[in-house]
């Protein structure tokens, strides 16, 4: 029975956390291929806490990479290493995957506690093979044969400016990311970007072969939202116009009742734990989702990204 997160912890004398990466790789490789998650516990990571993740992250899985077609507001701390999301401390962050809206994405995430909560604020995770398991066959059987499509606005005001997401603030140069990243784009009035991008909802990992959930139909669908939040942009933008929507890979309409047997699918499978100080939560982004509990106090947890996943034909 996999444990989720399985759990590492350094003992009196043991080196950098960045040098027992290095020197444990490949048993750290298998634990987090078989658990999903794994949690380094105890161990130091130097005078410089971030500098010291940073190391750790290349000595485990190459260099960090840039934050790039963001969905969520982050600020970048040292190099490559953001904040994990930078939403109000009583909002609940669904359980998704990283960047699996993307054409491609990371393949290993680093969470690391820099300041703990004083209350909640847990990182749960959720096995992606067991989230699979648990769907209905008919639900599962649907969304194998017509994929999923991301819809996203970039509307001044709501959500990540198109600028930011993108990198740039040449319309020529966002035409040419969205071809290399397999998206429709469009603008419309009032500087509004709206990209529309068809994925696959199953997915074979790479390394183990097996099947996994693996997209961000739950986490985008409006019925995920807060109902008051739902029915105001609802109101404003109708449900073509919003900031991010899932629908059916031809464009069909996904029923709430079916998103809600994902929620379900998702909380069923979800763990949780509870952050110290220098914890680093290594999570392999295929096999773990992960979100975030409300919290209160001055919760603050840092990510970096590594080992870019490139499916064979992306442009």
């Amino acid at each position: 029975m996999s444990e989720l997160p399985h759990i590492v912890e350094g003992a009196p004398g043991a080196p950098p956390l960045a040098d027992f990466a290095a020197h444990h790789r490949d048993d750290l490789r298998d634990r987090l291929t078989r658990h999903g998650a794994v949690l380094l516990r105890g161990f130091t990571a130097g005078p410089d806490l971030l500098a010291g993740v940073d190391r750790t992250v290349r000595a485990f899985a190459g260099a960090p990479l840039e934050y790039a077609e963001q969905s969520s507001p982050r600020t970048a701390l040292q190099g490559n290493i953001y904040t994990s999301t930078d939403y109000p401390p009583d909002e609940e962050i669904f359980l998704h995957n990283e960047n699996s809206y993307q054409a491609s994405w990371p393949g290993v995430l680093f969470f690391t506690c820099v300041e703990p909560p004083l209350t909640r604020g847990a990182t749960p995770l959720a096995d992606t093979r067991r989230i699979l398991a648990a769907l209905d066959p008919a639900v599962r059987a649907e969304f194998e044969a017509r994929g999923w499509m991301v819809v996203r606005n970039y509307r001044p005001r709501f959500g990540v400016d198109w600028r930011v997401s993108f990198g740039t603030d040449d319309r020529a140069a966002v035409a040419r990311l969205c071809e290399s990243r397999d998206l429709r784009w469009s603008w419309q009035d009032g500087d509004v970007l709206r990209t529309e991008g068809v994925r696959g909802a199953v997915h074979r990992h790479p390394v183990t072969g097996e099947s996994v959930w693996f997209n961000h139909i739950t986490f985008f669908h409006n019925s995920t939202l807060p109902p008051d939040v739902r029915e105001g942009l609802l109101e404003l933008f109708g449900p073509d116009g919003l900031p991010t929507n899932s629908y059916y890979g031809d464009g069909g309409t996904i029923p709430d009742d079916v998103v809600a047997h994902l929620r379900a699918c998702y909380r069923a499978a979800s763990r949780r734990f509870d952050w110290r100080r220098g914890d680093v939560l290594m999570v392999d982004n295929m096999l773990s989702a992960h979100g975030r509990e409300p919290f209160t106090g001055p919760r603050r947890i840092a990510v970096a990204m590594a080992e870019p996943i490139v499916p064979a034909g992306l442009r």
